[in-house]
């Protein structure tokens, strides 16, 4: 999330925002790290028109920069990470907003993210019950 805020803030390139503080973190924990970002840049995009999409009434550029970033992260978990199940990404995002953000963007954070998993469950086929044993 930081390393996300920063390039979206500063403009910082991402090599090096990574480099200024990836000591502090483990080789695993980098490198999901560093795909969260560099995949939230690369669909920066797609992810701010959905982010446009299920924010009534705010633009990009209203919203605030910390709020804007942790939508990005969790769509892209949501959109590109199949192996995050969907619920935990909005959690986070929700937990990320709460301790790092303003009082009401938990809930912003929670209500946009809430609308796409609720759009997104419409538009997938509903899976066959698995067999029990």
């Amino acid at each position: 999330m930081r390393w996300l805020y920063q390039v979206d803030v500063s403009r910082t390139p991402i090599e090096d925002t990574i480099a200024e503080t990836q000591i502090l973190l483990e080789e695993e924990g980098l490198a999901f790290a560093r795909e969260l970002l560099q995949g939230a840049v690369a669909n920066v995009k797609e992810i701010d028109a959905l982010i446009t999409r299920y924010a009534k009434d705010w633009s990009l550029d209203r919203m605030p920069a910390l709020d804007r970033n942790i939508l990005r992260l969790a769509i892209f978990e949501i959109l590109h990470l199949p192996d995050i199940p969907h619920s935990v990404s909005a959690d986070e995002a929700v937990e990320l907003a709460k301790r790092y953000s303003t009082a009401e963007s938990s809930k912003f954070v929670n209500g946009v993210l809430g609308s796409l998993l609720r759009d997104l469950e419409q538009s997938q086929p509903s899976r066959p019950a698995e067999a029990s044993e």
